[in-house]
């Protein structure tokens, strides 16, 4: 029998196109490990939601591995040291992995890699990160100018089928019991809508990747509202990497009509990783530092009315109502809510990136904080401090209407187009937190004081 060797798995949870799986059965038996490391991450560690899509994920990964003669091996504790006492116990000659972005795992995969012989393969990706960079070397900060660059390294490598069984070991270490690990909530169960709206695990991304690939040429053209079934819905799949991004765009590409929208967000997936590659800190430190003296209001009663979706605007209400019952939220609301947040409520971005890492099944480290950075101005690619959107003016324009029936039951006998902004509020629903006047000029107003603060610093006056 010959040494087995390690598939060492974190947000790559499938068999199909999965390089270290390939990799690693062409070498002799395989043993596949997935440890729950909290201590890495440290205050990056998952938050509910995704720990409830990880339980049904690894549950599913170790039903198609003993369908091919293996089984999923499960630990607890920091990963490099996971590995190395499996190494010895097994007598492993190689790790195969699958290489990440987040800043956790890169140093993780250092560490690791100073003991063991650790092979890293592509496939979280469209291009490993780190490589697409400008003519001087240097990283790109535009998200444009790095599209059109990495589609000059585009199409991905065909996806690869899984194997067809795997030679076991000859002795199976010891494995934690899943439902040992406590990922589900119990205490009250808050996951009915979760499961209701999802299936995790390898199949379930093949099943949201078939009912796409119909809709995928008129992406464009219904992406942003919010009650058609217009977006994939595939991100939690892609961000748990039950199914690979090659496979996505190849079964995608072909489409015609404005599907090159939706390879375009493919892309933004790429360039919120190669942001994260090269600015670590991404998630905590305004890129534009200058937004750090901003006057961020500590609004807790203002923050916890956003976080219920109790703000008195409706699309607003309705986007964290999903949020909370779902795990996920539509991009274009979330956009919205977002704005809503660092605009109106003039609350530092941070306490919303961090409540979305809690709440979204989907809760990548590298795009949740671009696209908060992105909406609140202080990202190396933004939109405008100053750009404020208007909450009434979107809802209507993206008719969600049928939106907001569903996710606000306090308005669902109020008529279009009274429900974007209704004149009078049914009982239990609120007024408005602010006036969108009145929260427009408070921001405008803390913007100017920023920028006459940054102004005298840098031109102090003569003595």
């Amino acid at each position: 029998m010959r040494n087995p060797v390690i598939v060492w798995l974190r947000q790559d949870l499938r068999l199909a196109d999965q390089a270290a799986f390939a990799a690693a059965h062409a070498e002799g038996p395989v043993i596949p490990v997935y440890a729950l490391d909290d201590e890495s991450p440290r205050h990056r560690r998952m938050g509910g939601a995704s720990r409830w899509w990880l339980y049904h994920s690894l549950a599913s990964l170790d039903a198609d591995l003993r369908s091919k003669g293996s089984r999923l091996v499960l630990r607890r504790g920091s990963a490099p040291d996971v590995l190395a006492a499996l190494a010895r116990e097994t007598g492993a000659r190689r790790i195969h992995a699958l290489a990440h972005a987040e800043p956790w795992w890169r140093n993780a995969e250092r560490q690791l890699a100073k003991t063991h012989d650790l092979a890293l393969h592509p496939g979280q990706y469209l291009v490993r990160p780190g490589t697409v960079r400008n003519g001087s070397g240097e990283p790109y900060k535009i998200y444009t100018p790095f599209w059109q660059a990495l589609l000059r390294q585009l199409p991905p490598p065909r996806p690869q089928p899984a194997p067809v069984r795997f030679d076991a070991p000859g002795q199976w270490p010891a494995s934690d019991r899943l439902d040992h690990w406590h990922l589900l909530p119990s205490s009250p169960d808050w996951a009915g809508g979760m499961r209701a709206a999802w299936t995790p695990g390898e199949r379930g991304a093949e099943t949201r990747l078939d009912a796409f690939v119909g809709k995928a040429a008129s992406y464009n053209e219904t992406r942003n509202f919010p009650a058609r079934p217009g977006t994939s819905s595939l991100s939690p799949h892609l961000h748990f990497g039950e199914v690979s991004v090659a496979t996505v765009w190849h079964r995608t590409a072909s489409a015609g009509g404005s599907v090159a929208q939706f390879l375009g967000e493919l892309g933004w997936r790429d360039y919120a990783a190669n942001v994260l590659w090269h600015w670590p800190d991404y998630a905590t430190a305004n890129a534009k530092p200058v937004y750090e003296a901003l006057d961020w209001r500590d609004a807790p009663a203002d923050l916890r009315a956003w976080q219920r979706g109790l703000t008195g605007y409706p699309i607003v209400d309705a986007g964290m109502r999903q949020l909370w019952a779902t795990g996920w939220m539509h991009n274009r609301v979330r956009m919205i809510a977002a704005s809503f947040l660092v605009k109106h409520l003039l609350i530092d971005w941070r306490a919303g990136e961090r409540w979305f890492w809690d709440t979204l099944v989907d809760a990548d480290h590298a795009i949740n904080a671009v696209n908060w950075q992105w909406t609140a101005g202080t990202g190396v690619d933004a939109q405008m401090f100053v750009r404020i959107m208007a909450p009434l003016v979107q809802s209507p324009k993206f008719d969600a209407g049928d939106y907001i029936r569903r996710w606000v039951p306090e308005l669902a006998g109020v008529p279009d187009p009274l429900i974007h902004d209704p004149p009078l509020r049914p009982k239990g629903y609120p007024a408005p937190i602010i006036g969108h006047a009145e929260a427009r000029a408070r921001a405008l107003a803390a913007h100017t004081r920023l920028k006459a603060a940054a102004q005298a610093a840098s031109n102090p006056a003569p003595r």
